[in-house]
């Protein structure tokens, strides 16, 4: 006999939810956590399940929210015009429901349950599913009930709950997976009939066990994916948990992470073996280190790549770049997007790198700006020495052959040529091409004035 097809996968995310004890003119959804907006967390789990369709129900800040993910075909967004209780919510979208679709509905505001418990929900044999969990301290969550037989009948609100339900430590998270049309019956039957003149949809639990269908939980071991967020207080404990599963992670792939408490992922890090990553580092976009690379305290990188052995000192900022293997950088450096290190390069303290490839073994030791350069191997560029690569209106590129060395305080004026072997004397501006193992200077000429006396303030 054969299988039955398992019916299309649909979503109902609730996002209406202003956040006003945050006090913020962003919306919830739109809060950061490691980086992202709590809604782009859900969707990147959601998208996993490969979802026909993805309807999230939105409310004032609506076109906040759209904006945000203003590309994603799969989304339906809804409005929910008046604030009336989450049945509500979900009843502004169930006539766009697919009647044959399993339909999960979340909360916007829980945006790291796994993509393991939303598989096990969608798999649950029963006509309506609820996500639970064991909390230590339940107060202010809604109880699951349940009768003699162990089936779950009712969710109690804590305000509704007598003094023994308050006592169960099974919680609804918000979370459920019901067929589409029967979810359908149920809403019809939602009333506002109770303190808070809302239509709740924890009371579709107690109607669709009154009317003999099957409910059950998928009970989840880890609280902190159905962790909701209302308040800056909620976000910062959720954001440092998750930073330290994180931590957690790398250390077990083989990373050296010296506290876990301060360690910020706001992205995706690919490591090799041996790395070593100090305190209040942060890595935003995707990053890649290769083995025994370490990374000093307070750096922050973003979209980068480097190299095997390199090392980047305390300080130092980067972005955009891409390191080779046996690099130096920092302490207090900045690489902006566009540069490239090749091997065993060094730019050193208050150094600035800008759409610029430095070669093979050149230093760049301490308070220089370079940009829109290519310099070639094993160049000296002295202390102070900057590209002057714009005139006001253009960028101009300025270029270094190997082995040249450029003495400190030097001005290279692009658009301009080093050729390879050429020294630039300290101090010098230099506006026109330098030939091969020449000395160019461009100095004033120092004069000596004597006797001299210094001005004397009057009065």
């Amino acid at each position: 006999m054969s299988k039955q097809p398992k019916p299309p996968i649909e979503i109902c995310i609730l996002a209406a939810g202003m956040g006003s004890r945050m006090r913020s003119s962003r919306p919830k959804a739109l809060q950061k956590l490691a980086g992202r907006p709590l809604l782009a967390h859900l969707l990147a789990t959601l998208e996993r399940l490969e979802p026909t369709k993805i309807h999230i129900v939105i409310g004032q800040e609506a076109e906040q929210i759209k904006a945000a993910f203003p590309n994603d075909e799969k989304i339906n967004w809804v409005m929910q015009h008046e604030r009336l209780g989450t049945g509500h919510a979900v009843m502004q979208a169930a006539d766009q429901f697919s009647m044959d679709s399993r339909l999960l509905i979340l909360l916007g505001d829980a945006p790291l349950v796994s993509l393991e418990t939303l598989q096990s929900m969608l798999d649950l044999d029963s006509d309506l599913g609820v996500l639970s969990v064991d909390m230590p301290d339940p107060f202010n969550y809604g109880r699951i009930l349940r009768d003699d037989r162990n089936q779950v009948i009712a969710i109690v609100e804590e305000r509704d709950a007598t003094a023994e339900q308050r006592k169960i430590r099974e919680i609804n998270t918000g979370g459920m997976v019901a067929n589409a049309k029967l979810l359908g019956s149920w809403l019809a039957d939602l009333n506002c009939d109770n303190e808070q003149k809302e239509y709740l949809l924890t009371d579709i639990v107690e109607i669709a066990s009154r009317s003999g269908n099957s409910v059950t939980t998928y009970k989840t071991p880890d609280p902190l994916e159905v962790t909701g967020i209302n308040t800056f207080s909620q976000l910062t404990s959720l954001e440092r948990a998750f930073q330290v599963q994180a931590a957690e992670r790398l250390m077990a792939a083989g990373a050296h992470i010296i506290d876990p408490r301060r360690f910020d992922l706001r992205g995706e890090l690919n490591i090799g073996q041996d790395v070593v990553i100090d305190i209040n580092v942060v890595f935003e976009g995707k990053v890649t280190l290769g083995d025994g690379v370490s990374i000093g305290p307070n750096c922050v990188i973003k979209d980068s790549r480097i190299g095997a052995n390199s090392v980047i000192k305390p300080n130092s900022m980067i972005d955009d770049a891409i390191i080779d293997e046996q690099c130096s950088v920092g302490p207090f450096a900045r690489l902006r997007p566009g540069t490239y290190l090749k091997k065993a390069a060094a730019i050193g303290n208050f150094v600035e790198v800008k759409k610029s490839t430095i070669g093979e073994g050149t230093k760049a030791s301490h308070l220089a700006y370079l940009g829109d350069s290519t310099i070639g191997n094993s160049v000296n560029i002295g202390a102070g020495t900057i590209t002057c690569n714009y005139d006001g209106v253009n960028k101009h590129q300025t270029h270094i052959g190997d082995h040249v060395f450029v003495g400190s305080n030097s001005s290279l004026v692009a658009p301009v040529t080093i050729s390879e072997g050429a020294t630039i004397g300290a101090g010098s501006t230099i506006t026109k091409n330098v030939d091969k193992n020449v000395l160019a200077l461009g100095r004033g000429r120092q004069a000596t004035i004597s006797p001299w006396a210094r001005p004397v303030k009057k009065g």
